[in-house]
């Protein structure tokens, strides 16, 4: 893969990761952990196609099997970030999601700083006050205007960008470790959707789902997680660290229009507010970045 075929195939994987909230508001039947489980189930099915066509079955079971620790350390943070996300989508709007879940290269970069003992510079200093201050200003307009609801959403979106951070950050120490070298990650994500599948289950049930909802939730499954998961590591592996986190803040900006012009769901003003901030200090950061890489 060229450079310019990462840069992209990682603009069509935020395409394809932004179509979830404006696909979860037109199910007709399924609630909260339903959608959770049934998005997770198909997930789960479509790794397991797309991993054996790609390995084979075999291959994938021993990698499942002698992956270690590490591997399902990392598969317990994608479970964490597939259920919050979808439970936060049923308890807010679209845009307090995934401007919270901006905020992922923000705590990877206080993991990497105080786990790995990575030195921060002024400017990623700079962009966690500034991307602070646009989350409070979010949360403090919720508080003030008792919405429990969007406060407690809020809240339930903030585990997926902590689950990211170390799960990146654990991702580092593995591929850094002399014993961790060339580490096949990537079952991570089917152990994270098998987890999210079994923990949802029972708070999922009894179904409700329709036929229609299971259309739906089957395009998230596959089309929203599987296949740009798997295209997002191949595109890794050519752009560098700051160019993906920057282009994935195309998820943000197309997850929001999605919603607004799908789904009727106009972001606040608070919202607006406080997501430019946050958008803003995180874009100026990764621009820094890619340019001192380039100066370098």
């Amino acid at each position: 893969m060229t450079h310019r075929q990462a840069v992209f195939t990682m603009i069509a994987v935020t395409l394809m990761w932004s179509i979830a909230g404006v696909v979860t508001r037109h199910l007709e039947a399924a609630r909260a952990f339903e959608v959770t489980f049934w998005r997770s189930a198909f997930n789960a099915l479509a790794l397991v196609l797309l991993l054996s066509w790609q390995r084979g079955p075999r291959a994938l079971w021993a990698s499942l099997r002698d992956g270690g620790r590490a591997l399902w350390l990392s598969g317990l943070c994608w479970c964490v970030m597939y259920t919050a996300f979808m439970v936060a989508l049923t308890l807010t709007t679209v845009a307090n999601v995934l401007i919270t879940m901006a905020t992922a290269p923000l705590f990877t970069a206080l993991g990497a700083r105080f786990v790995l003992g990575h030195r921060l510079a002024l400017r990623t200093w700079s962009a966690i006050v500034v991307a602070g201050i646009g989350i409070a200003w979010m949360y403090g307009q919720q508080v003030s205007a008792s919405e429990a609801r969007h406060l407690v959403g809020t809240a339930v979106a903030l585990a997926v960008p902590v689950a990211a951070a170390v799960n990146w950050t654990l991702l580092q120490h593995v591929q850094g470790s002399k014993t961790g070298q060339g580490a096949d990650m990537l079952p991570a994500v089917l152990i994270g959707a098998l987890l999210s599948a079994a923990i949802t289950l029972p708070l999922a049930l009894p179904f409700a789902a329709s036929a229609h909802d299971l259309g739906l939730l089957a395009l998230l499954g596959a089309v929203q997680l599987a296949i740009p998961c798997l295209l997002a590591v191949a595109a890794a592996r050519v752009l560098s660290a700051p160019e993906a986190s920057l282009l994935a803040l195309l998820e943000v900006v197309f997850g929001v229009a999605w919603a607004w012009l799908g789904a009727g769901e106009a972001p606040s003003a608070a919202v607006l507010g406080g997501g430019l901030l946050v958008l803003g200090a995180l874009g100026a950061n990764e621009a820094l970045a890619l340019r001192q890489r380039r100066l370098d």
